[in-house]
């Protein structure tokens, strides 16, 4: 059914909820996981004596947190001996980035948590996960 599932986490509860379908559709199919966690680029300034972190105490902490979402969900495929890869990448757009990462990791399904953010907030703010639905030619399921 589905040769490989890409999983973007971003650490988040809802984010668990994607993660556990996702490992148990892969366990069901035996389909490999890719795990995503995008990292936020440096709020560059143009005045850059006023930076309130180092870029590089920014580049650490980022990395940080980002390879412990990932670590969380190859944990999670690894107590259901599910096969599972994971890879963490800078981008302005996390949306654009999973739609790439997905493609070049041949994944035919994206498991994505949907925020719940309804009425105007959806609205002005939009979502990730509605930038992928909308962008995407691969197959996506979103987890409630």
């Amino acid at each position: 059914m589905y040769k490989r599932i890409l999983v973007p986490t971003d650490g988040s509860d809802i984010t668990a909820k994607a993660v556990a379908t996702a490992v148990t559709l892969a366990k069901t199919v035996g389909a490999p996981i890719s795990v995503l966690a995008v990292k936020e680029p440096f709020p560059y300034s143009a005045i850059s004596e006023m930076q309130p972190i180092p870029p590089q105490e920014f580049f650490d902490s980022q990395e940080r947190i980002a390879l412990k979402h990932v670590q969380a969900v190859k944990d999670a495929c690894a107590a259901a001996g599910v096969e599972c890869s994971a890879a963490t990448v800078e981008a302005l757009h996390p949306w654009e980035a999973i739609l790439e990462y997905g493609k070049a990791q041949g994944c035919d399904l994206i498991v994505m948590a949907s925020h719940g953010r309804r009425g105007v907030a959806a609205l002005l703010l939009g979502s990730e996960t509605q930038k992928v639905l909308t962008h995407c030619d691969t197959q996506v399921l979103v987890v409630r």
